[in-house]
């Protein structure tokens, strides 16, 4: 039973179990074990408790006869990509994305490029119970081969053709975190004139008031700089939320929108919590939209299965299953770029699809116990349902890093889903609090 890895992951508090020293050394050892040896690469994000992990990580492979390389400072769609086409069995990607600095985290790649399946995190799991407090004294660093991050910039320039963004101006928000030099830097060999905010990372700054999670100053400077448009990336870069020229917050269900019909895909992946407008323009266009759980990898899992090229996430993970295995935030903003200079229109003139009213609430909580065993939050949301009447959805789930229960409503009446939203909030936070 996976306990300790969630849906991107093992996240939680930095220097703390799961993810002090001992526990890592266990989960390096254990990989160790399970790839036989074999080398394992390492990037992280720009947090002050990234180095630590790191070297915990690699002490433990050590311990367990396989070898760690770090990268440094580098999105986790780079990990993956360098995964893929050097010869290592693994890598991980240490962040917590767009969690604030306390936080941090470890996701781990196959050779394919992949995240490793749940069962593999399973069997992962179940042998760190057994290695952990055997060792984890202080480590030194591991070796680094920082020219990996220029293989991953080349990956990424050649995303699209030579000079594709020349005359276009863009603004970048990298949220002081991993994308703060790489962006920047293809985005001009792109052709692009680049205005960054937003890069200068201290370690505890990551995602402050800046990125994917608040992109409201991004929109302001696009404006500013009279932009053609703007993109924040989260701690992590694996996603990216971009703002028009008018200063319009333009999420991840439109960029696959727009992605899709220039490429003309017949098909495309998205999760349960993206917009039945997207989903009903989807279809008036011939496009057939099919539904994941939410985390990129079962995206991942759906696209491979149904042959989709094109998939992604409302947040703003999308991925091109033509040249990667994992959301790629950069790789994303340059291909929209590419886009909207061969439209030779405005961003702000490029229409997707009318929305259907949309509400997310989150409430925090101390346990998840399964929904079903909460009758009276299961009996508000038979009545909730009937409310609508079929003209709306309600998806109701724990957040599979943090320790939160999230309510979505969608439905035609703003009032109405605000106020079903609401009170389905309300009962699950005084339930939970009894189970």
């Amino acid at each position: 039973m996976r306990v300790l890895f969630g849906t991107d992951g093992i996240r939680g508090k930095a220097h703390e179990y799961p993810l002090d020293p001992p526990t890592m050394f266990a989960l390096g050892e254990a990989l160790a074990h399970r790839l036989n040896g074999g080398r394992v690469l390492l990037g992280m994000d720009t947090r002050e408790s990234g180095p630590e992990i790191a070297s915990a990580l690699a002490a433990g492979m050590k311990h367990g006869g396989g070898e760690a390389l770090l990268i440094g400072v580098i999105p986790t769609p780079g990990v993956a990509y360098l995964c893929l086409t050097s010869d290592a069995a693994a890598g991980i990607s240490i962040s917590a994305s767009h969690n604030p600095f306390q936080d941090n985290g470890v996701k781990i790649f196959g050779h394919d490029g992949m995240k490793i399946p749940d069962s593999d995190e399973e069997e992962i799991e179940d042998e760190m119970r057994a290695l952990r407090g055997l060792s984890g004294a202080a480590a030194p660093p591991p070796p680094q081969d920082a020219s990996l991050i220029e293989q991953y910039e080349q990956f990424l320039v050649s995303g699209v053709k030579p000079n594709a963004l020349a005359g276009k101006r863009v603004v970048l928000d990298t949220g002081h975190g991993a994308a703060y030099r790489i962006a920047p830097d293809v985005f001009r060999r792109a052709g692009a004139d680049v205005v960054v905010i937003n890069d200068q990372p201290n370690g505890v700054n990551i995602n402050e008031q800046s990125g994917a999670l608040h992109p409201e100053g991004l929109a302001r400077k696009v404006v500013e700089v009279k932009a053609d448009f703007g993109v924040a990336f989260d701690g992590d870069a694996d996603r990216a939320i971009f703002a028009d020229d008018a200063g319009k917050i333009r999420d991840g269900d439109e960029i696959i929108y727009l992605w899709a019909k220039h490429i003309g895909a017949k098909r495309v992946v998205t999760t349960v919590m993206s917009n039945f407008g997207f989903e009903k323009q989807l279809a008036a266009d011939g496009i057939e939209l099919l539904r994941a759980n939410v985390g990129d990898k079962y995206v991942l899992e759906q696209m491979m299965a149904n042959h989709a090229v094109i998939g992604g996430e409302q947040s703003g993970h999308i991925i091109d299953l033509s040249v990667h295995t994992t959301g790629d935030g950069i790789h994303t903003a340059l291909v929209f770029g590419e886009i909207l200079a061969s439209s030779q229109q405005r961003f702000s003139e490029m229409h997707t699809f009318d929305p259907m009213p949309q509400l997310l609430l989150n409430e925090r909580v101390a346990s998840k116990p399964p929904l079903e065993s909460l009758p009276k939050y299961q009996a508000a949301l038979a009545g909730a349902k009937a409310d609508l009447n079929g003209r709306g959805r309600i998806l109701v789930r724990y957040s599979g890093t943090e320790n939160l229960v999230r309510v979505m409503v969608e439905g035609e009446d703003d009032a109405q889903i605000r106020r079903i939203a609401a009170e389905l909030r309300d009962i699950l936070r005084d339930e939970i609090a009894l189970a």
